[in-house]
């Protein structure tokens, strides 16, 4: 199968729900309110989808591998953002849980993704996961 576009990749729609989640969590006090962390956390979890397309546009899998490790650095900094949130009890643990294990979920499926791009079998974008259900989430 090949993927001819990025939105079709299961890790490009897999972080777009984790970035949703983000904004829903958000707008909501007392997190709203502090503006500065609200940014942050918001252009981290934006910044894994728009990695993963701007990568997969570049139409080279060197460029593209490395575009994949930068979103999945994002994730590393969207987990210690949510870290924090959970420290200073932005989120309650029930979705600081759920929000890390898909966390960690997308960035083990994006190193997975980098490596089937390594292979030399590799001819064509694969499909590694199924994408996140809505109703896997506290905040969908």
């Amino acid at each position: 199968m090949t993927v001819t576009d990025f939105e079709d990749l299961v890790i490009y729609k897999n972080s777009r729900a984790l970035a949703k989640q983000i904004y829903d969590i958000t707008n909501v006090s007392p997190f709203k309110n502090d503006y500065r962390f609200v940014q942050q956390i918001r252009a981290a979890a934006g910044s894994i989808s728009d990695n993963i397309a701007e990568g997969f546009e570049r139409q080279g899998n060197k460029e593209f591998k490395n575009f994949l490790y930068f979103a999945k650095g994002s994730c590393g900094e969207l987990r210690s953002q949510l870290n924090r949130a959970y420290d200073v009890k932005f989120i309650d643990e029930e979705t600081y849980q759920q929000m890390y294990k898909d966390c960690k979920r997308l960035s083990s499926s994006i190193l997975r993704f980098i490596e089937s791009l390594k292979s030399p079998d590799f001819v064509g974008t694969k499909y590694f996961d199924k994408p996140m259900n809505s109703n896997e989430h506290p905040s969908g």
